[in-house]
């Protein structure tokens, strides 16, 4: 569709293709929030919070290392630098793109609760579970043509990396804030 429209636009794109954009802001500014969440690492970081009993692996069976499912995880804060790259690349050239943004790396369910239990210093309980229809074993994505076209480069391709930030944020998400500009404001017009 994308071709179709700029052919008879005359319009140029880049599409930016991946699988599980994880973590957050390394400053802990903002991170993932989903009502209901279904996302394996805020899902994991619930139950080292005491906000669930457990995380469910869902399929044990699977013909892989440790039987579990291996995905992609890329940081935000890489896919922002991806999409910055992306719009740069827009600027310069003439010519449509497609890029593929994974990590290169895979980890399993049990990897990831693994980390999770690392990073948060936390004992999180794992229930085994039946699989869910469709999940496939190894879904992991390359990133080979956005490094040689634009140099992209994942900064934090490490799963500690991206369950620390996701941490850091989590933990400060539900600490009230006081918005500092609105205060001074507020100081100003009441003193």
């Amino acid at each position: 569709m994308l071709e179709d429209f700029s052919n008879i636009h005359d319009m140029r794109f880049v599409s930016l293709r991946y699988f599980n954009a994880a973590g957050a802001d390394p400053d802990a500014e903002i991170g993932e929030d989903h009502d209901p969440e279904t996302h394996l690492i805020p899902l994991t970081l619930d139950a080292a919070a005491g906000k669930k009993e457990n995380i469910k692996i869902f399929g044990t069976d699977y013909d892989t290392p440790d039987g579990t499912c291996i995905r992609d995880y890329v940081h935000v804060t890489d896919l922002a630098d991806a999409h910055i790259l992306a719009l740069e690349y827009l600027q310069m050239h003439k010519t449509n793109q497609i890029f593929n943004l994974g990590n290169g790396n895979g980890f399993s369910v049990k990897e990831v609760i693994e980390n999770a239990r690392k990073v948060t210093g936390k004992n999180i309980s794992a229930i085994e579970s039946e699989r869910r229809p469709g999940d496939p074993a190894f879904l992991v994505g390359t990133s080979d043509r956005i490094k040689k076209v634009l140099g992209w480069n994942p900064m934090h391709a490490s799963i500690d990396d991206i369950i620390q930030t996701a941490w850091r944020w989590y933990q400060k998400k539900d600490k009230p804030t006081v918005n500092v500009r609105h205060a001074e404001q507020r100081h100003r017009l009441h003193p």
